[in-house]
């Protein structure tokens, strides 16, 4: 698969799958310029993440562009002026840091949306399939599964292709093109 001037590739799957692998395998297999925006939020109070993230800095190759942004996603993808993929590893941290900032996650995910469209460049998107879980005994949880669950489902309906990671293997749920 290549995804030069494909459009937007959505990397779905659940938490360990090989997501990230993989979009950055069809990333650094492209040979394009590449633009990595990361959404998590360093803590290092939390030595477990502080050591999850130092490790997918390290794992990203040299000649790549880094943005963290925990928040504006689609302001970034706003200001990338040339001919780029860019990567956005994950929309599922965003959309938690979105909830715990209390922004709107419509007028965001439109945002993104709008800004995705308009977007000259091949872009792949990494977020996870929460929805096969347990059902979250808490109102903040259900909220969360429930937008991430409307997220995946808006931007798989904008995507020219969509995979869903299992045990580290990509199956196409959506080939180029498809409707």
């Amino acid at each position: 698969m290549s995804v030069e001037d494909s459009g937007m590739t959505l990397i779905l799957g659940g938490a360990r799958s090989g997501k990230s692998s993989r979009a950055m395998h069809l990333a650094a297999s492209s040979g394009m310029p590449v633009v990595y925006v990361a959404t998590a939020r360093d803590n290092p109070a939390d030595q477990e993440w502080h050591a999850r993230i130092a490790r997918h800095r390290r794992e990203r190759p040299a000649g790549w562009v880094t943005i963290e942004e925990p928040l504006d996603v689609a302001g970034v993808l706003q200001r990338l002026e040339h001919e780029v993929l860019v990567l956005v590893d994950c929309l599922t941290l965003w959309l938690s840091n979105l909830l715990l900032e209390n922004r709107s996650i419509e007028h965001e995910t439109e945002r993104l949306l709008a800004a995705l469209a308009k977007f000259s460049g091949p872009s792949i998107l990494v977020s996870n399939e929460t929805g096969w879980g347990i059902v979250p005994d808490h109102a903040l949880g259900r909220a969360f599964r429930d937008a991430q669950g409307r997220l995946n489902q808006q931007l798989a309906a904008h995507a020219r292709r969509v995979e869903l990671i299992v045990a580290g293997i990509p199956v196409c749920i959506k080939p180029d093109g498809a409707s």
